[in-house]
């Protein structure tokens, strides 16, 4: 048994690693080990979150990250960058082979970032390349200034379509909080009203009529499947690309858990991702393309990116690598089957879920029933210990920013080794703070969207079940700081 005298590589690495950073600014020392601490006593269920191997975090702490590596594999604009290369060249190996695309493309900093890239990778492909060679066909080596104004209207007057926030999209497909929706002139498309369901009818429609030139498929709040097949046929029908961000899934797709129709990587002209989330890597974006788009999407620096982030890259490439291991595609499968517990077992004690079921990593809680908002059931079950975040349900009353439901996902508890029965229990400790939560009032009796009073010593006696059921489940048993 490893003690505090005698740590393993893993405990001995970092502790060396806070001791470093302790003798210049010990606040961030202690930030650091209070942060571990508070994850590993809180049960964490967002789905946009997980836990990276002691590996990965590793490979963000080293001198790559003193490094400017602007430009492609062997194509820099600055010199020594031999090293990062060899990073960024296993990186791009290991995402290709995990996901069967023809080309990937690592240095995106974050989902958004990586939209980013594809959004004017399109643009690259599809508007600004046409009009050099109409300009070539005039015998014209280059755009005068008028060709040139031309074409940034045109870049800026671009249309498309994505999932609308209600129904599970995300603010950086076109949204006018974003930088996307300034980009864009932008359109929504919904589920069925009685199932929760994406209607693909109602979306052709959409599509025929507002003629995109990229339709976005992909979410971060919508529990089921999508048939990518179906939307490259809708794509293809009204001349549009199909770029998929599968930020979320990724990791369900890399785990083998979404094939065929459901996996976008054969259908999408491109792909977004996030390498954290289902993915479990660092921080950060990834895109995939075929062979139309990889010529652009290598220019995402200094199209979009500044210098890439090469001790990131070194992260990645190692989880990629953990990813294509055996054992995740176990890792992948069980998350869909705790997430499946724990919506069975909310619905056994009477919550109302989105869609009625999950198919994949997260469940759709709709509060409403329990008389709270979202805001108000994610403090209280904060308090209790339990991490989730709210979120707006289809035709929500109460908006983005109150909303009517809270988002659930099981990856990071499926890394503690938490099985279905343990997320049913989880699932009876989200219903008894809930059912024991009533709404606050405003100061002039109104009832209120955000105060809210949980029943005596529930809270307590909730974050103590929460304390044994994860003590069966240590997170990071193999570091002990002493």
């Amino acid at each position: 048994m490893t003690t505090p005298s005698t740590p393993n590589a893993e405990s001995a690495a970092f502790r060396t690693a806070l001791e470093v950073i302790r003798g210049v600014e010990p606040r961030i020392a202690d930030a650091i080990g209070a942060e571990l601490h508070d994850q590993r006593e809180s049960l964490k269920l967002i789905a946009s979150e997980n836990y990276a191997s002691p590996a990965v975090l590793l490979a963000m702490g080293n001198w790559f990250s003193d490094k400017y590596a602007e430009g492609t594999i062997g194509h820099r604009f600055y010199a020594g960058c031999r090293n990062v290369d060899t990073v960024e060249a296993l990186a791009a190996e290991h995402a290709r082979e995990l996901f069967g695309a023809r080309h990937a493309y690592v240095q995106p900093h974050s989902g958004i970032d990586a939209n980013l890239v594809a959004f004017w990778s399109v643009l690259a492909a599809r508007v600004e390349r046409p009009a050099l060679e109409r300009a070539a066909a005039r015998q014209v080596n280059d755009l005068d200034e008028a060709d040139w104004e031309a074409l940034r209207k045109e870049l800026g007057n671009q249309r498309m379509l994505g999932m609308s926030l209600d129904a599970g999209g995300h603010l950086t497909h076109g949204f006018r909080p974003n930088i996307s929706g300034k980009m864009f002139h932008q359109r929504s498309y919904g589920t069925d009203a009685e199932t929760g369901l994406l209607d693909y009818d109602a979306l052709r429609a959409t599509a025929r009529e507002f003629r995109p030139l990229i339709i976005i498929a992909g979410y971060s709040a919508y529990p089921r499947l999508i048939n990518f097949r179906v939307m490259r046929e809708i794509a293809d029908e009204v001349g549009a690309t199909l770029m998929v961000d599968m930020a979320h899934f990724a990791g369900l797709v890399a785990g083998k858990v979404f094939t065929g129709d459901h996996d976008p990587v054969p259908h999408a002209q491109i792909v977004t991702t996030t390498t954290h989330k289902s993915l479990r890597g660092p921080r950060g974006g990834m895109v995939l393309c075929d062979d139309s788009l990889a010529e652009q999407v290598d220019r995402g620096c200094p199209m979009v990116l500044g210098g890439p982030l090469p001790h990131v890259m070194a992260a990645k490439a190692v989880a990629l690598a953990e990813a294509r291991q055996p054992t995740f595609a176990d890792y992948a499968q069980r998350i869909v089957d705790n997430a499946r517990a724990l919506a069975e077992g909310l619905q056994r004690r009477g919550a109302r879920l989105v869609t009625g079921g999950t198919d994949n990593h997260l469940v759709l809680l709709d509060v409403s029933g329990y008389g709270l908002t979202g805001r108000q059931a994610e403090a209280a079950l904060l308090d209790a210990g339990i991490v989730t975040n709210r979120n707006a349900i289809p035709r929500d009353p109460n908006g983005a920013w109150y909303t009517s439901g809270i988002r659930l996902g099981t990856p990071a508890l499926t890394t503690r080794g938490l099985d279905p029965a343990g997320l049913d229990e989880v699932a009876e400790l989200i219903d008894t703070v809930l059912s024991q939560t009533s709404p606050g009032t405003t100061k002039s009796g109104k009832p209120s969207k955000a105060s809210y009073a949980v029943a005596d010593g529930v809270a307590k006696r909730v974050a103590e079940r929460a304390a044994d059921l994860l003590a069966g489940h240590p997170l990071y048993p193999e570091v002990d700081l002493g």
